[in-house]
């Protein structure tokens, strides 16, 4: 099990186009058990805003499940480049 983060620049001014997409993903998701949360930087860059879905206690399928919503929700118009995946997983004691 890992934390899986997504994270990817928004534009400014698609922004509030964009937040009722992912939100009614995450919403989705929900309804299968995969609580997720959306944040994003509080200032913007070049016209840009980075946001960050966040998916504690995710595995591969949850990741896959995750990427294939994003894509079905026609997202990736609206930002600006890809879609980033990072995993992390907590420190064990050794």
């Amino acid at each position: 099990m890992f934390d899986l983060y997504v994270y990817y620049k928004v534009p400014e001014a698609q922004a509030a186009q964009l937040e009722p997409l992912v939100r009614a993903m995450q919403a989705g998701l929900a309804q299968d058990g995969i609580a997720g949360q959306l944040l994003r930087r509080p200032e913007s860059k070049n016209g840009l805003q980075t946001w960050m879905e966040v998916y504690p206690r995710a595995d591969e399928r949850l990741a896959a499940l995750v990427e294939g919503r994003a894509e079905a929700s026609g997202m990736a118009a609206l930002i600006d480049g890809p879609r980033r995946a990072e995993v992390f997983v907590e420190f064990t004691c050794a």
